[in-house]
């Protein structure tokens, strides 16, 4: 008698961490998301803590998504792009809601993406997809490697054609992700994943 075979879980959140050159590859990513894009999305970018962020503006114009900063204890809605607040790290509550907090720096960054990815894991766990892009630090190697020891899937730009090859370098060296791919090849991932019900994985 044989096994039924199981549909994989859908991918509720979305997670993006970027640092050096990381404006212009997230935009292209989100370019691709099409408006019945289901999943929430959350996004940092280390930015000059001290500057009022310009991101929101920014994505607004590459998405038909709703993009916002996100908020202390603001409920994680699907559909939406969540822009970290500059000098706050974005935490992901069990609740499934977003917290705030002034805890210091990780990897001199505050918003963290090892902080945000790892908060996601514990909450969402095989219902996350983590996606780390180019970067000048090895911030996000840890959190990364929380999310596949959670069960979610972990995506990390190729380092080859990476502006800055350091964030991506780490990640390999450090979590074993799933998938090593250029930024054409998610943001055709996500555009063809995109479901009413969420992101499926691809078979491969």
């Amino acid at each position: 008698m044989t096994e039924a075979i199981q549909n994989p879980p859908s991918i509720e959140l979305l997670v993006i961490g970027a640092s050096a050159g990381g404006v212009e590859a997230i935009g292209t990513l989100l370019e691709a998301l099409p408006a019945e894009f289901a999943p929430a999305v959350a996004i940092v970018l280390h930015l000059p803590p001290k500057r009022n962020s310009l991101l929101p503006d920014i994505y607004s114009r590459r998405t038909s998504l709703r993009v916002k900063e996100v908020e202390d204890k603001e409920p994680i809605l699907p559909g939406t792009v969540y822009v970290a607040a500059p000098d706050y790290h974005m935490l992901v509550e069990p609740s499934r809601m977003f917290s705030l907090s002034c805890d210091e720096a990780v990897h001199f960054s505050r918003p963290s993406i090892d902080v945000l990815f790892e908060s996601a894991a514990l909450a969402y766990r095989d219902r996350l997809l983590a996606v780390i892009l180019t970067g000048a630090s090895a911030d996000g190697a840890v959190g990364l490697a929380t999310v596949c020891h959670l069960g979610g899937q972990a995506w990390i730009q190729d380092p080859d054609e990476a502006q800055a090859r350091t964030m991506p370098l780490a990640a390999i060296a450090h979590s074993g992700s799933d998938q090593v791919l250029s930024l054409q090849q998610m943001a055709n991932r996500l555009s063809s994943l995109a479901k009413a019900d969420g992101v499926t994985r691809p078979h491969l």
